[in-house]
């Protein structure tokens, strides 16, 4: 915490702009994850307890956490199996618990073996999916605000029976907010605003947020054709007491403890949510101009412990979430103190604001996360990742596919099973060398191990020896190996007992260690 408000004039403007992609995500997810009867503040719980209470602990500097919409569909299955949202709270706190265990055991290593190619597979996938999520709500499409990570690819109701609704529900007070505001972002994106001193502090989001509510007040007034209302609006809870604001809370049923459902879904959460925690902080740090490395089992320990509070307070899971974080880093957000701010904004946000807040058009956030979905998966990747070769293009391709055809952890799957396939095909062309020379007439060819030969090396090496010509000298030479697999010396003392022999074929080894075969 030294030091945190050192880079305050860059993260109090960036904390805005995280606290305007964050409301609406916080409830859409809670709308979500809830069901028929959506308990719309858990959202709002968790959004805050991710920003302030995550956000002090974490040693990441931008990322940034809060419910995700890549555990709605566990949440939904939870609350059928258990009943009750108080049971499931209690599976979010043990969840938490075992977060805070895993940390302390290092289990944050795990986040190191996801190869880049895959990363910045899954951030593009989830800079479209933004893209074509919020086209709907940018032609005013009011339903389904975020409710799901997954495009219409999923949907129950079929891709080309929601492109027709979605035709049929345009709305042109939507449209012209959209266009109006996606042009102030575009704007605000070009050099030579960013040297405006008033606009390094006013972000382009906010402007965007108040420029799209006052025209939709006066499309209210002068044009009520055009107003937008209902779905199209931020709908925050309203208090007009504290005990109003107090029954906004619901708090977790111990007596589930006794249910052993309870700690099958814990596992579940927990193990869900640490892995989306390590992918985007991942991700997050690759994003990061200065390339910060965030220790990754503090961050399990930080997410265990905002789970824990989340589960006490009524709150939905949560995890470092990537829409968040790289809007964060848009923003130019340096430091932590921009995720703390605007998880104290989302709290002030309920407590006083939420009548003007409710005035915010959805058209207008949509735009900003139109923004940042470009900005995840802009044109100048796909040829940065095409002009690096197939061994991290089609990695990277398939990631995307996955993700969008899917879900996020099963679309980083597929695209892990690519990124294995070229290891494995690297591995296996690339554990020795061949040299050929002559000796007094006599073909010599020496075999150089490289420094580590494992059992993924043992079927080119048979392959290459069975390729050795009869009468020929053949030099195994394994003085860089730092250690060889028994199961490669199994196949070279073979090759030497049998085939060798039969095909005068003379063997010398260079630091080649023996090894007895049962039988011979």
């Amino acid at each position: 915490m030294k030091n945190l408000f050192s880079k305050w004039r860059s993260d109090a403007p960036a904390s805005l702009v995280v606290f305007l992609v964050a409301l609406p995500l916080c409830l859409g997810i809670a709308l979500a994850s809830t069901g028929e009867s959506p308990i719309l503040f858990s959202g709002i719980i968790s959004g805050v307890i991710g920003g302030i209470v995550v956000g002090s602990f974490s040693g990441s500097k931008l990322g940034v956490s809060g419910p995700a919409a890549g555990l709605i569909t566990i949440v939904l299955a939870a609350l059928i199996t258990l009943g009750n949202f108080e049971s499931f709270l209690v599976a979010v706190i043990l969840a938490g618990i075992l977060q805070i265990i895993a940390g302390f055991v290092g289990a944050g290593v795990i986040g190191n073996y996801f190869p880049s190619s895959v990363i910045k597979g899954m951030l593009a996938a989830i800079g479209l999916t933004l893209i074509l999520k919020e086209i709907p709500h940018l032609v005013g499409y009011a339903n389904d605000f975020m409710g799901n990570d997954v495009f219409v690819f999923n949907s129950n109701k079929g891709f080309f029976k929601e492109i027709v609704e979605i035709i049929g529900a345009i709305h042109w007070g939507a449209i012209i907010i959209s266009v109006v505001s996606l042009m102030i972002l575009i704007l605000f994106d070009r050099p030579f605003m960013k040297k405006i001193a008033l606009f390094k502090f006013i972000p382009g989001a906010l402007i965007v947020v108040i420029l799209g509510t006052l025209l939709n007040v006066f499309f209210n007034m002068y044009i009520p054709n055009l107003n937008l209302a209902g779905k199209h609006l931020v709908d925050l809870p309203v208090t007009n007491s504290f005990s109003d604001f107090k029954n906004l809370f619901v708090f977790p049923d111990f007596s589930a403890l006794t249910n052993p459902n309870v700690y099958g879904i814990a596992f579940t959460i927990a193990l869900v949510a640490s892995l989306e925690s390590l992918l985007s902080v991942e991700a997050t740090d690759k994003l990061d101009p200065a390339k910060q490395a965030t220790p990754t089992n503090r961050e399990l320990k930080a997410q265990g412990i905002g789970n824990v509070i989340s589960g006490l307070l009524g709150g939905l899971p949560i995890t470092q979430v990537i829409v968040r974080s790289s809007a964060n880093i848009n923003a130019g957000g340096k430091s932590k103190l921009s995720t703390i701010l605007h998880g104290f904004l989302l709290f002030l946000s309920v407590l006083l604001l939420p009548s003007i807040l409710n005035m915010i058009p959805y058209a207008s956030l949509a735009a900003i996360l139109m923004m940042v979905g470009y900005k995840l998966s802009s044109a100048s990747l796909y040829k940065k990742m095409f002009a690096l070769g197939w061994a991290q293009f089609l990695p990277f391709i398939a990631t995307i596919v996955g993700v969008l055809f899917t879900d996020l952890l099963k679309g980083i799957g597929i695209g892990l099973v690519f990124a294995i396939f070229f290891i494995l095909r690297k591995n296996y062309r690339n554990n020795y060398r061949i040299e050929k020379s002559f000796e007094e007439g006599r073909p010599i060819i020496t075999l150089k191990l490289s420094e580590e030969v494992t059992f993924l090396n043992k079927g080119s090496i048979l392959e290459s020896l069975y390729k050795i010509p009869q009468n020929t000298n053949l030099i195994i030479d394994g003085s860089n190996s730092r250690s060889i697999d028994y199961d490669v010396l199994e196949v070279i003392q073979e090759f030497r007992s049998f085939t060798a022999k039969e095909r005068n074929i003379k063997i010398t080894t260079f630091r080649i260690p023996k090894v007895a075969i049962m039988g011979h």
